[in-house]
């Protein structure tokens, strides 16, 4: 590798900071269930409730994973009404693209 390629990725490498937070990010997505709700999520804005019933879930269930997915950011919830919660998922993710090839 020449110097000036090496110097060239070295500027464009991540940040200690910026790596570890990718990092986590990778982590929160490595669940399966995690997954399946940023899915349906990038589908369609729903109540909890409803994607607990869609995916199988105890609401509970999908609650925990939902706090998850909100501390990365990757969700965002509105409150409608005094219990009902929207959700959706924080940027739009084509799952289904990402997906193929990898298995």
């Amino acid at each position: 590798m020449s110097t000036r390629s090496y110097i060239t990725i070295q500027d464009r490498l991540l940040d200690d900071r910026s790596a570890a937070a990718l990092a986590e990010t990778f982590k929160v997505l490595g669940d399966p269930t995690r997954v399946r709700i940023l899915d349906a999520l990038a589908r369609a804005e729903v109540a909890v409730c409803d994607l607990a019933d869609v995916l199988g879930l105890t609401q509970s269930a999908v609650s925990h994973q939902l706090r998850l997915l909100r501390s990365m950011r990757l969700v965002r919830s509105r409150r409608e009404g005094h219990h009902l919660h929207r959700l959706r998922a924080a940027r739009r993710i084509d799952l289904q693209d990402r997906g193929h090839g990898l298995s």
